[in-house]
């Protein structure tokens, strides 16, 4: 989203996360530039030791394979205690230019991000985003990452296309692919809208470059941000609306475009938050998350195809007023849970959480303590919440909203598990399978069903 940037990420890190990873890893970052049809070195993963996609996280330019090599090494433990699908992009938010000139490749980033996911256990999924300079007016053999969120000339829309086919077929194992990232330099200035038609044309050639390396690889897009407006506000208003607001007819019109002139897809991508477009929630922070639910619904009913959040926030950036420093970390989890809730209850399959993970000591809402610190990488609420949520509700599973009784406490259940959450700073008591559970004020509460 508009919060998180275009980054770049120093190259070299190293992960430490026990001698044979460590190894391999070396072998891996020692792979000659330009070597662009080597498979990533390492044995691949069993398909059947490989959990499906569904709720996990996305990295970002610091993750757990850079700090010291104490907390490093137990940030990929810890990842592998409790394996999810991962996010990685192919330029920036960790990773370098794969592309720097025509025919010059530098994957070693991406092949130490690709190294971390496979053998942490998680899920591969590559993001298509973003572009080398040379495909978008800039000088070959440099990289400019003030440019980074700037979109391909059409003249190099094939280029990026077979640059994502070069990706797949040096990583085998991964089967799904997004298409680029919040249509990030596709907005036309001059016409007030998107550019949807340049963006279905890039979409729809990587689409057909990734079936053709391989038929069975899973490919989605748009990746739109669905911006909203609180009611009262008629900027863009348009008919998919709520309590919360309404929905930009412009990512509507985007949208629609490419929902019918798509060359094809196998699931529906997008993302958003649950404040408005200019950081107001409407009524407040928990009753908005309804947005994703009501926003999911409409998007599974207009393409028919399963729906993936790629991003999501509850919390306005800390510039503005009431961000997250202002939460209390109980606040903010009770809020990631309802968010999670909604998006369950309106048909998405899956989700990556945006991990916020930076250099400062304190990071609020990461999933792990700072790698920065000889001490770091130790699991934090959100880990916590994110990776039981994978285990008790992944793909296959339908989970239908639990009625508490009680308007505060909202409820998931299937059949084994029921999450709770309170989200009054208030303690509630509500009943589940005819026993009364007492909650505290934002209390995340998990009960296994009989």
């Amino acid at each position: 989203m508009r919060r998180h940037g275009g980054e770049r990420q120093s190259t070299g890190f190293v992960i430490a996360a026990g001698v044979a990873l460590m190894a391999i890893l070396l072998v891996m970052c020692s792979l000659p530039e330009g070597d662009e049809d080597r498979d990533a070195k390492g044995p691949l993963p069993s398909p059947a030791a490989k959990p499906a996609v569904g709720w996990g996280f996305t990295h970002t330019q610091f993750s757990a394979d850079h700090g010291t090599d104490p907390s490093t090494a137990r940030a990929a433990q810890l990842l592998a205690a409790h394996p999810m699908p991962q996010n990685q992009h192919i330029m920036g938010w960790g990773a370098d230019n794969p592309e720097p000139s025509p025919g010059r490749y530098d994957f070693a980033d991406l092949d130490r991000r690709v190294a971390l996911i496979r053998h942490t256990g998680g899920t591969p999924v590559l993001t298509l985003c973003c572009a080398p300079d040379w495909m978008k007016g800039g000088v070959a053999g440099r990289t400019d990452w003030s440019t980074l969120e700037k979109a391909p000339d059409p003249a190099h829309y094939a280029d990026f296309a077979a640059l994502a086919g070069k990706i797949a077929r040096r990583y085998p194992d991964v089967r799904h692919f997004v298409v680029w990232n919040e249509f990030k330099g596709f907005f036309d200035d001059g016409k007030g809208r998107w550019n949807y038609e340049g963006y279905t044309k890039l979409y729809n050639l990587v689409y057909r470059e990734l079936k053709k390396v391989n038929g069975g690889n899973q490919v989605g897009g748009p990746y739109l941000v669905m911006d909203s407006y609180v009611p009262g506000d008629d900027t863009y208003a348009s008919a998919l609306k709520g309590p919360w607001g309404s929905i930009d007819q412009r990512t509507l019109d985007a949208f629609g475009y490419w929902n019918r002139h798509k060359a094809g897809a196998d699931f529906v991508v997008v993302d958003g938050s649950s404040y408005s477009k200019d950081d107001r929630y409407a009524p407040g922070p928990f009753t908005a998350a309804r947005k994703f639910a009501d926003v999911g619904r409409w998007l599974r009913k207009e393409s028919g195809l399963p729906l993936w959040w790629a991003e999501w926030y509850v919390e306005v950036a800390d510039e503005s007023d009431g961000g997250r420093s202002g939460w209390s970390e109980r606040k903010r989890t009770a809020a990631q849970a309802t968010a999670l809730i909604e998006m369950a209850a309106g048909g998405a399959t899956s989700g990556f959480y945006w991990n916020p993970e930076t250099e400062d000591e304190d990071c609020p809402g990461c999933l792990w303590t700072s790698t920065e610190r000889d001490d770091g990488g130790r699991k934090l609420p959100m880990m916590d919440l994110l990776s039981r949520f994978s285990r008790a509700f992944p793909p296959g599973s339908r989970p239908r909203d639990l009625d508490s009784g009680r308007t505060k406490i909202r409820g998931l259940a299937d059949d084994r598990t029921a999450l709770l959450v309170n989200t009054s700073d208030r303690r509630g008591t509500v009943a589940v399978d005819g026993k009364d559970v007492t909650l505290e004020g934002y209390e995340v509460r998990w009960i296994a069903r009989s």
